[in-house]
């Protein structure tokens, strides 16, 4: 079983890259379950959700605390919670943030896991992909993932998108966030 833990920030669509991962899952013929961890959060509080990705029927419904991969929407959250905490040795942590290598191993806590950063702020600003003014990287976020663990098709992330949007969003919409979860694969990088 693949587990992940997904850091954002209320608001920012945490919630739904989890279910964009699982529904992905799903098409490729595999058991998956999203769901997020509610408290007091409100937009903008840091928030949590989780992703449980398996070739066999997933009977676990708890939170994840020993995950395989961990996702940071948020580039400020690294400053504020660990967020390398409840991720397993050799895990990976896939990040949006625009941070130079030398930050990153000075803002990351333990070692022995593998780190991949890609941008996703830009290219939510370069795409014009905002909610409320905001950039919503959650879709970015999605495609770096696909290429970051390897768990996911890039292709099946794209199918997923277009059939969750499908009536919620225009087709142009679609279309955007697409392409921003296209081009967040293509220009995530491991640096550690």
């Amino acid at each position: 079983m693949e587990e992940f833990i997904w850091f954002g920030r209320g608001g920012q669509g945490g919630v739904t890259a989890s279910r964009i991962l699982a529904m992905a899952a799903f098409l490729e013929g595999k058991y998956a379950v999203a769901f997020p961890f509610f408290g007091a959060e409100r937009r903008g509080a840091p928030v949590k959700s989780f992703t449980r990705i398996s070739d066999r029927e997933i009977l676990i419904h708890s939170m994840v605390y020993e995950a395989d991969y961990a996702v940071v929407l948020d580039p400020s959250l690294p400053r504020m919670i660990d967020v390398t905490s409840g991720l397993k040795e050799n895990g990976v942590l896939t990040m949006n943030t625009n941070l130079p290598k030398e930050k990153l191993v000075e803002l990351i806590k333990g070692g022995g896991i593998e780190i991949w950063i890609v941008d996703a702020t830009k290219i939510c600003l370069d795409l014009d992909l905002r909610v409320a003014g905001e950039p919503m990287v959650n879709m970015p976020m999605t495609g770096a993932v696909a290429k970051s663990t390897g768990v996911i098709k890039i292709e099946s992330i794209v199918k997923a998108i277009e059939k969750y949007f499908s009536g919620k969003l225009t087709p142009g919409r679609i279309k955007v966030n697409v392409e921003a979860a296209e081009r967040a694969y293509d220009e995530v990088e491991k640096v550690l």
